[in-house]
C-alpha cells in the first residue's frame, strides 16, 4: 500500500493515478479481509475501488490527462505542511487514549449483541432486530454515512455541471469568434 501511495504522489499521469487509486483500495479491502472485517472490505471494495474509480475517470473524460505544473510557493507549502502537522498529531493525541490490542476488557469485547437480540425490539418497538440497530441504536451513525454519501454525490454532480457549463461558454466563445 505504502508503495501504491508514493507511486500516486510521484506520478504526472492523471489515468494512472485513478488506476492506483482503484488499486489502493483493492489492496485496503484485502487488508480489511484479513482482519477479519468482511463487511467494510465489502464496502471499500464497491465504494472505493468501484465506484469512486468510475467517477473519476468520468471526471478525467473531462479534463486533460496530464498534471498541470504547480505553482511554487513557499509561504503556501509550508502552511499546507503546518496544518498536515498539526493534524496528525491531533490524531495520534487521540489515539492514545485507546485499550490495548488483545485487551480483554476492552469495549469492543462487551458484545452489545446479546442486549440487542434480547432488548431491541421491545426497548426501540421495531420488530426487525437490524432496523433497530441501525435506526435507533446507531441512529445518528446511520445519519452522518448517509449525509457523507449524499455531500459527496451533490459535489460529484456540481463538478460535472460547472465542468459542462465551461465547455458550453467556450464554445459559444469560438462560435463567436468564427463569426466575425
Amino acid at each position: 500500500m505504502a508503495v501504491t501511495v508514493f507511486m500516486v504522489v510521484r506520478l504526472h499521469n492523471l489515468f494512472a493515478v485513478v488506476m492506483l487509486g482503484g488499486i489502493y483500495s483493492l489492496l485496503a479491502a484485502a487488508l480489511l479481509v484479513v482482519l477479519d472485517a468482511v463487511d467494510v472490505a465489502f464496502t471499500e471494495a464497491a465504494v472505493g475501488a468501484g465506484i469512486s474509480t468510475v467517477l473519476a475517470l468520468g471526471a478525467l473524460s473531462l479534463t486533460t490527462s496530464q498534471e498541470k505544473e504547480p505553482s511554487r510557493r513557499p509561504f503556501y507549502t509550508f502552511v499546507v505542511l503546518f496544518v498536515v502537522a498539526i493534524t496528525g498529531a491531533a490524531l495520534i493525541f487521540g489515539s492514545l487514549d485507546m485499550p490495548v490490542i488483545g485487551d480483554p476488557t476492552a469495549p469492543i469485547h462487551g458484545h452489545v449483541a446479546d442486549v440487542y437480540l434480547s432488548e431491541g425490539p421491545v426497548a426501540t418497538g421495531v420488530p426487525n432486530v437490524v432496523t433497530a440497530v441501525l435506526a435507533s441504536y446507531r441512529g445518528f451513525d446511520t445519519l452522518g454515512e448517509t449525509m457523507v454519501v449524499f455531500t459527496a454525490g451533490i459535489g460529484v454532480l456540481l463538478t460535472f455541471a460547472s465542468v459542462q457549463a465551461g465547455r458550453k461558454r467556450e464554445d459559444e466563445a469560438g462560435e463567436e469568434e468564427g463569426e466575425e
